[in-house]
């Protein structure tokens, strides 16, 4: 904002940002009248909260006699008519942004920047300030002092200038990524001047493990917040990629690709609203009985609270969370996020296959709201389709093809560097021992000054670093996910069933099947999983994996199942035994 402030200003110095402290509902109208406003031009914005917003603003100007001008610039195309050109229906797959995209017509080129701006008028304001509630206050966690940017509607200064940090109450920023259209467009200029890297691109070849620098462009946080056009990024990439004389590389997979998956996943909210960001009443998720599912309010909409229907799976989500789980690759990219604010895309898809399908069984909506609160580049259609994509709720159906915490991150990154560089505690371990640290001899841990001890919550053991065992067997963990994920498609129900809405899915499985199946509703679940003792203690000695190393592929963007609106669902060789399967049998736990 700063930087969009001081561009202003050097095309006008009468001009700048002008901020000013009030809710967009109560403001606007006010402004409309002490102005005298003639017209409202504002971006589409397709999130569901914006939707009922921009509707609400939309019918006061109406009211007030302003006309409105809606221009859409967030995406390649217009989300909606994505939706429209592809008969209505969410937009799933790459195939479909492509389909529904040549229907539409070219992607509009971006207008060349203004070259002067006029003068303000009188901006004066002499009405006052209505102050948006306080409460619930979604960035309280972030905040280290008392919110102070709301005191008067121009600021705490009086000079209606752009909000600090300090006003905001919030902590200082510990990332060395910075904002703003200068940054933005230095970044767009030093890739396309590698034109054989930009026109040759191909996002599943990049290293997860790089950092200082990372091995992707780091533009999204700009198109997020809208410091560098996504159709500018697409056109001076294209304009390279015409022009190159070699094989270009070609979407989904080019960095033209990318921007089609962001729109896919823009397309897919467009037309599933609220309901886009969770699985009850969503028609195109499919129903898996996750722990610490998502308390509903009385309109099935999700709170942001959770029933903890077993203590063990929110123990183990919070040491995913925090970076504690005992598995070096998975702690190393969670710190990152955490501190730095960005991961990888292959980063993000080896802790939401941990957190979900490969390891906890945890529901994937608190996954995505982990990532909400700590990416600087979160957009909500990306983050939450990114998570249905690897939970194997929507867009992706290959469950059992997990991420290993051990043999994936070797594949580019066999001395481990970026697990040294993010848990420093493990930085002297042997490189035999880096991904695998409770395997070392304690001679080797006290050697490389660090115990593989405890669970995380304790920095130093017995006058040493400490480094936590991991929180379970991987090989146990991973079979039983899948046990699961297989009985779960089997039962083949979606987030739009009556037996979802109303909990009586429990029926269709065992009680000793894996998630909250026990009992009636949740609350019933969660009292029966405190009866439950475990049988033996997890096996830490050998964690081989012999899982598909490669993750779950984004090279084609296509559901290999289909998708719920009529497309056929094809069965691959790998999962040809489902329609036999019933459920999962389970040795891993006994009642009392």
């Amino acid at each position: 904002m700063n930087d969009v402030s001081a561009s202003i200003t050097k095309l006008n110095p009468k001009s700048k940002l002008h901020v000013i402290r009030e809710a967009p509902q109560t403001l606007l109208p006010k402004l409309f009248k002490e102005w005298q406003v003639t017209h409202l031009v504002f971006e589409r914005d397709t999130d569901a909260y914006a939707r009922d917003r921009d509707a609400e603003v939309s019918k006061l100007a109406k009211e007030a006699g302003v006309e409105v001008v809606i221009k859409v610039g967030r995406t390649l195309y217009d989300p909606d008519e994505l939706v429209k050109e592809n008969g209505g229906r969410p937009t799933m797959s790459i195939s479909q942004v492509e389909k529904a995209g040549s229907k539409i017509g070219d992607i509009p080129r971006p207008i060349p920047a203004p070259k002067m701006l006029p003068s303000p008028g009188d901006v004066k304001i002499d009405f006052k300030q209505a102050r948006p509630a306080q409460e619930p206050d979604f960035n309280a966690i972030q905040r280290n002092s008392t919110e102070s940017s709301y005191v008067s509607i121009a600021g705490p200064s009086g000079d209606f200038a752009v909000p600090t940090l300090n006003e905001m109450g919030l902590k200082d920023a510990t990332t060395q990524h910075h904002g703003g259209e200068t940054v933005g467009q230095h970044l767009l200029d030093e890739i396309i001047k590698d034109e054989v890297w930009t026109a040759t691109f191909e996002k599943p070849k990049t290293a997860p493990t790089a950092f200082a620098p990372q091995a992707t462009t780091l533009l999204s946080p700009h198109m997020h917040f809208g410091s560098l056009s996504c159709r500018e990024f697409y056109w001076r990439v294209q304009d390279v990629i015409d022009k190159h004389k070699g094989k270009a590389s070609q979407p989904p997979v080019s960095l033209t690709g990318q921007l089609l998956f962001r729109d896919m996943y823009f397309g897919a909210q467009a037309k599933l609203g609220w309901y886009f960001g969770q699985t009850e009443g969503n028609d195109h998720n499919r129903f898996i009985p996750w722990h610490l599912r998502s308390k509903l309010d009385e309109k099935g909409i999700i709170t942001g609270e959770y029933t903890i229907d077993s203590e063990e799976a929110e123990s183990w989500f919070q040491r995913w969370k925090y970076g504690r789980t005992g598995f070096p690759w998975i702690d190393a990219i969670m710190r990152q996020l955490r501190y730095e604010g960005w991961i990888h895309h292959l980063a993000r898809h080896a802790v939401a296959c941990f957190l979900t399908r490969g390891g906890c069984y945890v529901d994937w909506v608190r996954g995505a709201e982990v990532f909400e609160e700590w990416l600087i580049d979160h957009e909500s259609a990306c983050n939450i389709g990114n998570w249905q994509w690897l939970s194997c709720t929507a867009f992706y159906s290959q469950f059992y093809r997990c991420y290993s915490p051990i043999a994936f991150p070797q594949k580019s990154d066999k001395d481990g560097q970026f697990v040294r560089h993010f848990c420093p505690e493990l930085k002297d371990f042997p490189i035999k021992y880096i991904y695998e640290p409770w395997k070392a001899p304690i001679q080797d841990q006290k050697k490389a000054g660090c115990l593989i001890k405890g669970d995380g919550t304790m920095a130093e053991i017995d006058g040493m670093k400490a480094y936590p065992k991991p929180m379970f067997d991987f090989n146990e963990r991973r079979t039983i996910c899948l046990d699961g994920m297989k009985s779960a498609y089997h039962v083949n129900l979606y987030g739009n069933d009556p037996r979802v809405l109303d909990g009586t899915w429990r029926k269709l499985f065992p009680d000793d099947a894996e998630g909250p199946t026990e009992g009636n509703n949740d609350d019933e679940a969660a009292v029966q999983n405190k009866k439950i003792k475990k049988v033996t203690e997890p096996e830490l000695g050998e964690q081989g994996v012999d899982e598909d190393h490669g993750g779950a592929a984004d090279t084609g963007g296509d559901l290999k199942s289909g998708d719920k609106d009529g497309n056929k669902r094809k069965r691959g060789k790998n999962n040809a035994t489902l329609d036999a399967f019933v459920a999962p049998r389970k040795t891993r736990k006994t009642k009392a």
